[in-house]
């Protein structure tokens, strides 16, 4: 099967096991932890710290972005450090955007909230119902495994959320751009932008950056308006 053929039938099978039999709570935190893990071992530019048959063969380019940023310093940091055997998680269902952080915004910035959500909103449902060459398709399930796995990245666990889907949908090098895109933007190459998906549309791998940037900058909320509202109350 070629790349987009495999993909299309993991899916479907997902969604076959989905309707026969649904994983356990237990089950689900196991996956999400051992995702979250994984995460960190995934290093930008194209290799994991584990070894696997895998790899971009790509110099990063060096690109000079201290020009446009006061501290040099500053960049991202994985949430915790390699090897721990207890990594920190962020519940969602204990402080979610739609319940906690809109209104929080919107009373520290009127309508900033609205103005977010719409756009969060817009790129988490934008689709042509496509995947390459193929019509009529429901990709709700590849784009929640998109945005579930920055969260996953960030320590974000959705109790009600399957994280073998992630497993299943997004291989490595797809995780690796994903890694490199949300948290490392300036390493990011064309050749590791055209190694995954090779038959996909132009238009869907932008919606995949997007998807990207729009869960990166929820997680970071969500992050920051969790403080907020500890320190108020």
């Amino acid at each position: 099967l070629s790349e987009l053929e495999a993909l299309m039938e993991r899916m479907k099978r997902l969604q076959e096991d989905k309707e026969d039999e649904e994983a356990s709570q237990e089950e689900m935190a196991t996956r999400f932890e051992k995702e979250k893990k994984e995460s960190l071992l995934v290093i930008s530019g194209g290799i994991y710290a584990f070894p696997v048959q895998f790899s971009f063969d790509d110099e990063i380019v060096s690109t000079d972005v201290s020009r446009y940023i006061e501290d040099p310093g500053f960049g991202y940091k994985d949430f915790a450090r390699r090897g721990e055997d207890h990594l920190p998680t962020f519940r969602a269902q204990d402080y979610t955007w739609e319940n906690h952080g809109f209104s929080l915004v919107n009373r520290l910035y009127s309508d900033i909230g609205h103005l977010l959500d719409e756009k969060f909103r817009m790129v988490y449902n934008l689709t042509y119902n496509t995947m390459a060459t193929h019509e009529d398709v429901d990709t709700t399930t590849l784009r929640r495994a998109l945005f579930n796995y920055v969260h996953c990245m960030y320590g974000i666990r959705y109790d009600d959320y399957d994280y073998g889907e992630v497993n299943q949908l997004l291989e490595r090098s797809l995780k690796v751009y994903i890694k490199t895109v949300t948290c490392y933007p300036e390493r990011t190459t064309k050749r590791m932008y055209d190694s995954y998906w090779r038959q996909f549309k132009h238009s869907e791998k932008v919606h995949v950056n997007l998807l990207l940037m729009e869960a990166r900058m929820q997680a970071e909320l969500l992050y920051a308006l969790r403080a907020i509202t500890r320190h108020l109350t």
